[in-house]
């Protein structure tokens, strides 16, 4: 279905510092045009939703237009970076798209830009960096430290532009966000949309003392100001053109409280009874539409503003009739599924290197496999916190620094949500991030960012994450409860992520590579008492990608048991036992590929052998085992001769004295006492 043709008013999306100086009356009044059609059609959408046409809620951008519209048209749409908040309609419609595209979002239809599978204001257009954003207010800001940090790395003289509201900027991202932006000296400017309410909670309620926003940048030694964006267009327009220009010359942040305005309440089902008696009319009062209106009228004259007007509603109206008839979005489960993760990426063109294998431990061969991956993949880098001069917690990034340089590879700040973030918004943009989380305990600082922003990129807007999350795990070296902890389950309850968790050096080695070239958000989790517990020839295997499907390492007829990471180890000494001392012999499996399972192997055995055994260290109650029996069950019931055996750790934090943790996690003892017990 073809779209109504554009106005001539809104044939430019593009507005330059000399406009505003040469034809300032024609820069106005393409900036109104816009502002225009953003409330008009933003009160349309508002009317649409309370006759039933529109589901779920809206948040209109009633009032911010005089701040959005300036900005976008200002930024550079070919190189620059943004991301709207819940406020920007008005700036979605200058960077990108028809308007029918942005309505078709609203009416959730078959011509959504997320295909109907993302709300309302949550689009955006990642291809052309317009970054959609998650309701976590203030996650989104280190993603577009990212993007704009990439753009600056492949030559391109990209400013990143971050929106967030007086509330949000309550919340600890904001605050990780901007320093980490100060301390990579990067070109963003931060935009706080101060309408003085988050939701119903005034600013005297999220602030003591001071509550002038922008005086909070020196503390990030960056500059700051404030505007008000409800007096005067031209002003605006001009201090945001001076600004850009500025940070695209310095490579410096800058943060501008923006006072700006919220004229409908929160979303269409706020009442808005909090507000003061009068409040609402002066707020009114202060809306920088009207007023540029009546500037453009003493310029034009009433007659040819009219028209423009006319025009304008008249354009968007075809447009909601242009929408309203596109059919509804086709329920498919299958087409839902296949777009949880982006599609099989192709091997990257790895050099068959090393030829001749080498005697490493673990946390050797992922030295040797990020040493692999930094010298043939330019688009690669290494961040985390202390993996510079000092090699990490682990010493598996050890002199990568001196090899390859600062901008490769690089300690980031204690901020684990807006340093993944910002590594999100690089994997956005073309490079490929491998994060050292100091332990893996420490992820779930970032958990936002990992399980609902990263994970569901691709789902929601058809973007490809591709980055590498290094998670040093497990227990058995008496770190107790916050450096132990084995989070798989936690994690990988959540679609889009994929996990790979190798138990011998040749495997965390290919495990690496495999992770690496994947386009899709994958976590490695590295178990830290395995990082040097003995060694083993590790090379450059052809058949690397294998890693990604279990490996059988034991052959028998009695049960099936699968394992993975540090206890695999314990699962053949236990099997051997068992087959010495009983005759009994198992089928074992390492599983190394934690999601998405790849089982056809296993359940060939348990047809085979009936029996199932699954040994994990995470705890018991909702652990990974429980994932794996209910699948295997649930298809090959028929063929079992006995109840399913789990044999996991304690349902406890994991404890401190190594012989509580010993009495906290599975052993080879305690494995081969629970599999005699269920064997009688």
């Amino acid at each position: 279905m073809s779209f109504p043709s554009l106005p001539a008013l809104l044939s430019s999306r593009e507005l330059r510092p000399a406009d505003l100086a040469r034809d300032p009356a024609s820069a106005l009044l393409r900036i109104y045009a816009w502002m225009h059609i953003a409330r008009t059609s933003d009160n349309r959408i508002l009317d649409l939703f309370r006759q039933g046409l529109i589901k779920g809620t809206v948040t209109g951008g009633q009032g911010n237009e005089g701040l959005v519209v300036p900005l976008a048209l200002l930024a550079d749409k070919a190189t620059d970076v943004i991301s709207f908040s819940h406020r920007g309609y008005g700036g979605h419609l200058v960077w990108s798209g028809h308007l029918c595209d942005h309505l078709n979002q609203y009416f959730a239809n078959a011509g959504s830009p997320t295909l109907a599978r993302e709300g309302n204001i949550h689009h955006g257009d990642p291809a052309a960096r317009s970054l959609p954003m998650i309701s976590h207010l203030g996650a989104m800001l280190s993603n577009v430290v990212g993007a704009t940090d990439s753009q600056r790395r492949l030559g391109r003289p990209a400013v990143g532009f971050a929106f967030f509201g007086d509330g949000s900027s309550s919340t600890g991202d904001v605050h990780e966000t901007l320093n980490l932006a100060s301390l990579l000296s990067l070109p963003i400017l931060f935009v706080v949309e101060n309408n003085r309410y988050a939701y119903s909670t005034p600013v005297a309620e999220q602030f003591a003392g001071n509550a002038e926003l922008w005086q909070r940048a020196a503390g990030y030694g960056i500059e700051g100001f404030a505007l008000d964006t409800t007096l005067d267009v031209a002003t605006t327009a001009r201090t945001f053109a001076a600004a850009i220009e500025k940070v695209r010359a310095t490579s410096r942040p800058l943060l501008i409280e923006a006072h700006t305005l919220r004229l409908r309440g929160h979303a269409a089902y706020d009442t808005g009874d909090y507000l003061k008696p009068g409040e609402a009319e002066g707020f009114f009062a202060r809306d920088p539409l009207p007023k540029l209106r009546a500037q453009l009228v003493a310029m034009y004259g009433t007659a040819q503003l009219d028209a423009h007007d006319a025009e304008l509603n008249a354009f968007i109206e075809s447009s909601i009739n242009v929408s309203l008839a596109i059919p509804r979005p086709t329920a498919d489960a299958t087409a839902m599924l296949a777009d949880v993760f982006a599609p099989a990426s192709a091997p990257l063109p790895w050099q068959p290197t090393p030829a001749v294998p080498e005697n490493l431990n673990a946390a050797q061969a992922l030295n040797l496999g990020l040493r692999k991956i930094l010298t043939e993949r330019p688009e690669s880098l290494v961040l985390g916190q202390d993996i510079g001069t000092y090699g990490g917690a682990f010493k598996v990034t050890e002199g990568l620094l001196a090899d390859f340089g600062r901008p490769r590879v690089f300690n980031t700040p204690l901020a684990e949500s807006a340093c993944t973030g910002y590594a999100i918004g690089l994997a956005l943009n073309g490079h490929r991030p491998i994060e050292e989380f100091q332990f893996s305990d420490f992820v779930t600082e970032a958990a936002t960012q990992i399980t609902l922003n990263a994970a569901t990129y691709r789902f929601r807007s058809g973007a490809a994450v591709p980055m590498v999350l290094r998670l040093p795990t497990g227990g058995g070296l008496t770190f107790g409860s916050f450096h132990s902890q084995e989070l798989d389950s936690f994690l990988l309850a959540m679609p889009g992520l994929k996990a790979l968790y190798p138990s011998t050096p040749q495997d965390a080695f290919n495990a690496l590579l495999a992770a690496y070239e994947d386009n899709n958000p994958v976590i490695l989790f590295e178990h830290k008492a395995l990082y040097r517990r003995g060694k083993a020839p590790v090379a450059w295997d052809a058949n690397y990608r294998d890693v990604w499907s279990p490996k059988k390492l034991r052959a028998g007829d009695y049960a099936t048991l699968i394992t993975y990471g540090d206890m695999v180890h314990l699962a053949e000494e236990a099997a051997a036992y068992l087959a010495a001392e009983y005759e009994i012999t198992l089928d074992v499996f390492d599983l190394r590929a934690l999601a998405p399972l790849r089982l056809e192997a296993i359940e060939a055995s348990l047809q085979r052998t009936g029996r199932l055994i699954v040994l994990h260290e995470g705890r018991c109650t909702h652990g990974f085992g429980a994932e794996l029996v209910a699948r295997l069950t649930e298809k090959h019931f028929s063929a079992m001769k006995a109840a399913p055996l789990r044999i996991a750790s304690l349902d406890l934090p994991v404890p401190f004295a190594p012989e509580l943790e010993q009495a906290f996690r599975p052993t080879k003892d305690k494995i081969i006492e629970r599999v005699t017990e269920w064997m009688g």
